[in-house]
């Protein structure tokens, strides 16, 4: 497991060198922050306790949607564009006779980018927001853990579903279309356009019940309390649940590809 940790801190030094591009995009989720903002005031202005939050609950939702942003990968750019050139490029096949598990290898150097996007382009526009606008955050420690609790389960829950896209291209070749459509879904599924809350009916039914909820819906309604008690434990239940399925699903499509792999090269 140290090897892991060594990875994970690897994960997050190598994108800590990149402080330009962290800085540009910072100032671009802050940007958008404001933006997202006045439409969500205009839109609550018309329609109050849309999806049953208040404006300041709506707006809280907005800024931690722009700091959740690149630490989930909602839109991408996480590993899954590397994996992919190496599978397409054949040096995955050394990947595989290494002494590491694959999967766990490439888990622990995304958590630890996830951090780094969450420390260098989360906690800045959030603050930003807070300063400027009337955000609902919680005075409760014990709020703010379970909160941290449910972004960490998002976060396995993001990895277990680019893994998968970035395994497609051991059949596709090029998972560059494969990669879109995930991103697509992550945006719109998510809730990062609107809260999943705001979906009428099946839509909205159907849209909370993917995994995709994992990575703000759920977050978001631990933040702003409104689950607890045995709410909060059925959201990490369904986090939990994902994310076993997605890891198992990631494992058997791992096999297979091996399988191919030493056939292959046989």
């Amino acid at each position: 497991m140290r090897l892991y940790g060594v990875v994970a801190v690897g994960g997050f030094r190598r994108f800590a060198a990149y402080r330009m591009a962290t800085a540009a995009g910072m100032f671009t989720n802050i940007v958008f922050g404001f933006i997202i903002a006045a439409t969500y005031i205009a839109l609550w202005d018309q329609r109050p306790r849309l999806g049953g939050y208040g404006l300041d609950e709506a707006l809280t939702y907005v800024w931690l949607g722009q700091a959740l942003l690149t630490a989930c990968a909602m839109m991408g750019g996480g590993f899954e564009g590397e994996l992919i050139e190496r599978i397409r490029s054949g040096d995955i096949a050394i990947d595989l006779y290494r002494p590491v598990d694959l999967q766990l290898f490439w888990l622990a150097g995304d958590l630890g980018r996830a951090a780094f996007q969450l420390l260098g382009r989360g906690i800045v526009p959030m603050g930003v927001g807070a300063f400027v606008f009337d955000l609902a955050l919680p005075a409760s420690p014990l709020t703010w853990a379970a909160f941290l609790a449910a972004i960490w389960l998002g976060l396995v829950v993001s990895f277990a579903i680019r893994y998968l896209v970035a395994l497609s291209a051991f059949w596709l070749l090029d998972g560059a279309g494969v990669m879109q459509l995930s991103a697509l879904a992550g945006t719109f599924f998510s809730g990062m356009l609107l809260p999943l809350n705001v979906f009428p009916g099946v839509l909205g039914e159907i849209a909370r019940a993917l995994p995709w909820s994992s990575y703000l819906q759920i977050p978001a309604d631990v933040l702003l309390g409104k689950r607890t008690g045995w709410e909060l434990a059925g959201a990490y239940a369904f986090q939990a649940g994902w994310a076993a399925v997605l890891l198992t699903a990631g494992r058997l499509l791992q096999a297979t590809a091996t399988r191919r792999v030493v056939v292959q090269g046989g």
